[in-house]
């Protein structure tokens, strides 16, 4: 058996998730001083550590034909990466995606990174820089804390 299309297809759906929210949204967020996230996990991991886990997650629109014509990414950019040669989780908000607001229909992935370090027994970095939604910076700044499982 021949599985060529579907691997083109997942290697087109992972371009489409390395394009965050689209070139003039990464190219303000520059311009801002900022990076996005996945230059900001790259910088913090040791080089060539990151294993991204759940690239392709967002919202799809199809034609008739079943051809992808429009992709929204989910603005969370989760994995696993090494620091200082250690394992760790790492997840960050990126605000060229709908301004960092979680996605409701794919929260699952937000929160998935901090159960996987509770189940791993590993640390985990949150990068927040989102916009809403009990993860935001503002959210945090109030109680303190990030919402972790088990409400620690």
């Amino acid at each position: 058996m021949d599985w060529q299309e579907e691997r083109d297809e997942l290697f087109k759906r992972n371009a489409l998730a390395r394009n965050l929210g689209g070139p003039d949204k990464i190219e303000r967020q520059h311009k801002g001083g900022r990076l996005t996230v996945r230059e900001r996990i790259n910088q913090i991991l040791d080089q060539g550590s990151f294993q991204e886990i759940g690239a392709t997650a967002g919202a799809y629109s199809y034609d008739d034909a079943a051809n992808i014509i429009s992709h929204s990414p989910s603005n969370c950019v989760m994995g696993r990466g090494l620091i200082d040669g250690r394992p760790v989780v790492i997840s960050g908000d990126d605000f060229t995606v709908r301004g960092g607001s979680a996605d409701a229909a794919i929260k699952e992935k937000a929160i998935y990174p901090e159960y996987m370090a509770k189940d791993l027994r590993l640390p985990i970095l949150r990068l927040i820089e989102g916009s809403g939604g009990g993860g935001s910076v503002k959210t945090i700044e109030t109680r303190g804390r990030a919402n972790l499982p088990g409400g620690v």
